[in-house]
């Protein structure tokens, strides 16, 4: 007997007022899978993970989840409001107490909170407030959150966006763990180098699924194209493939080539 996947988008279509976000979606989301969604600004990939996670109903097509199933969502730390007055144990117990008639945790509650945090590294600054954090720090403290609940499913909005090199290594480290012990997880992601030709599977998307496959298969010049709208080299380094990204002749009519890293993110749609 097959097991039911997670999740399974067929034909889904998103939008938000008249123009599309999303078109024809069909994707699969198996138990213990490590997707990466990569596209260019305003491709929708933001709206696919908030559509997996079903804080955005589509206009058509179907998103049937497993029963039972428990999603935990990271979104972007750019839209978070990180002066609001709580410390780091307070937002990540948040996860379990939103919604409650009774607005506090429970000592067994805080147990388990502390207990995330000590996972993530993160437990000797449960009462530090949230704003007093580095960038790495905040986002393992709404991992954190996300993790509280319990998942099947890790969504992760651009979870290394804005961070340095250093930083985002830790944090994907610790996210590579997570998927280790068995946590399926989606994220999205605008470095194609240093996240993405290293994940197990990836989809480029804009607008609608372009490819889907291992990066190899995946990050190729005609598929890149058509994902963002510019020409794009693919070159091979270590058996990775390495995307660089050609500019218009200038000058002298040479043609400077730069490799698309942390920093240097997004092209014309």
């Amino acid at each position: 007997m097959t097991t039911r996947p997670l999740l399974d988008l067929t034909k889904v279509t998103c939008r938000y007022g008249h123009d599309p976000v999303l078109v024809n979606i069909d994707l699969r989301v198996e138990a213990g899978d490590f997707l990466g969604v990569v596209g260019p600004s305003g491709s929708g990939k933001s709206t696919l993970l908030k559509t997996m996670a079903g804080s955005v109903v589509p206009i058509a097509g179907q998103v049937e989840r497993r029963p039972g199933l428990a999603i935990g969502y990271v979104p972007q730390v750019e839209t978070v409001n990180w002066f609001f007055p709580v410390t780091v144990r307070e937002a990540v117990l948040m996860a379990r107490i939103e919604g409650r008639r009774l607005p506090w945790p429970s000592r067994a509650e805080s147990q388990v909170a502390q207990g995330v945090l000590d996972r993530l590294g993160i437990g000797d600054l449960a009462d530090r407030h949230i704003r007093e954090l580095s960038g790495g720090q905040q986002q393992r403290v709404f991992i954190a959150r996300a993790l509280l609940r319990e998942p099947d499913l890790l969504l992760l909005d651009e979870p290394t966006s804005g961070v340095d090199v250093r930083t985002r290594h830790d944090v994907m480290h610790v996210i590579h763990e997570l998927h280790h012990d068995g946590l399926a997880i989606v994220l999205t992601t605008h470095d194609l180098n240093g996240i993405a030709a290293h994940l197990p599977q990836l989809v480029c998307l804009n607008r609608e699924v372009i490819a889907h496959g291992k990066p190899a298969r995946v990050i190729t010049p005609d598929v890149l194209e058509r994902t963002y709208g510019a020409p794009l080299e693919v070159l091979s380094h270590g058996g990775m493939p390495v995307v660089i990204e050609q500019y218009p002749e200038i000058g002298d009519g040479v043609a400077p080539v730069v490799a698309l890293r942390e920093g240097h993110h997004e092209h014309p749609a």
